[in-house]
């Protein structure tokens, strides 16, 4: 009888020791085929592109005015206040929503000055979507902090003008590619 029970476990050890991780309410920081690394710093001809088309785009608000309801994206908006996985989803809404207000402008007068910025937005979205952790099945809703900000940048666009989306995008730019992208590029060592 005791050997029994010392085979059966011996054999549950075993078989635990060959199991797959289990799984957590959380997702994983990294996943396969994340390679956002190497978008800690962008090179000075990427940048230079960019605020050439801010510049243009900035230009071309300045005939307009426009009264804006709320910031878009406040001083306080800091992805390091998020958990480290909750970074890499905050940063692609954040893409998504750049992608979509600079991509409608680009048939514009302006879009010579998007073409370059929005190939690099585009191939730097398409590289973090590898990093976007799947949602848990057992709570498939973000929380706190993280379902606020994406709820706002969801909100966006229906709550106010397509000029205040634009400006606050554009304004935003050098934020999202200096600072926030550049804390989800750094992992664990964003602090």
């Amino acid at each position: 009888m005791v050997a029994t029970r010392g085979l059966v476990l011996v054999t549950v050890v075993l078989g635990l020791a060959r199991a797959s991780p289990v799984p957590t309410s959380k997702p994983t920081t990294t996943r396969r085929g994340c390679h956002i690394d190497r978008f800690k710093s962008l090179s000075p001809r990427e940048l230079d592109a960019f605020k050439k088309a801010k510049d243009a785009l900035e230009e071309s608000f300045l005939p307009k005015s426009w009264s804006c309801r709320s910031h878009l994206f406040p001083r306080t908006w800091d992805l390091r206040e998020l958990q480290v996985w909750e970074r890499p989803v905050a940063l692609e809404a954040e893409l998504a929503l750049t992608l979509k207000v600079l991509g409608s402008v680009a048939d514009s007068a302006l879009g010579a000055f998007l073409e370059q910025p929005l190939h690099t937005l585009r191939h730097i979205h398409s590289k973090l979507q590898a990093c976007v952790p799947a949602q848990p099945t057992a709570d498939p809703r973000p929380q706190g902090r993280l379902h606020r900000w994406l709820h706002r940048l969801q909100e966006a666009t229906k709550m106010e003008s397509r000029s205040c989306v634009e400006a606050s995008v554009t304004f935003n730019l050098f934020r999202l590619l200096t600072r926030d992208l550049k804390c989800v590029a750094s992992g664990d060592q964003c602090a």
